[in-house]
């Protein structure tokens, strides 16, 4: 089953949802707002995607500017930082089994299917 981290108030996020289930597959949606992954799932989220724990942030959300841009953490911090801060993650994930992608545009979503 491919889950997929979803916030429904972004755009890119509803498109990215509306491909896959065009494309007939079976989801699972997790409203990551309301159900914040630890950090731990976030750890597990960036290996899948072959990316550092920074490169999954958010970095125009007021409160990434407002408490820490300019500032040097560990990844482990930023994993930590996204969990208490969910707002801050990059949306949509999309995972297929040990592959992950971020729908941003919302076709890099079929490259897993």
């Amino acid at each position: 089953m491919i889950q997929v981290y979803h916030n429904n108030r972004c755009s890119k996020s509803r498109e990215a949802l509306q491909l896959l289930e065009e494309k007939g597959q079976q989801l699972q949606v997790i409203d990551y707002l309301k159900n914040a992954p630890t950090a731990d799932e976030l750890r597990s989220l960036v290996q899948k995607l072959g990316i550092k724990p920074e490169q999954l942030l958010r970095k125009n959300e007021t409160i990434f500017k407002a408490q820490f841009a300019g500032e040097t953490y560990t990844d482990d911090e930023w994993l930590q930082i996204m969990a208490e801060n969910p707002i801050l993650i990059e949306r949509p994930i999309v995972v297929n089994g040990d592959k992950a992608v971020i729908g941003r545009p919302p076709e890099n979503v079929l490259a897993i299917l």
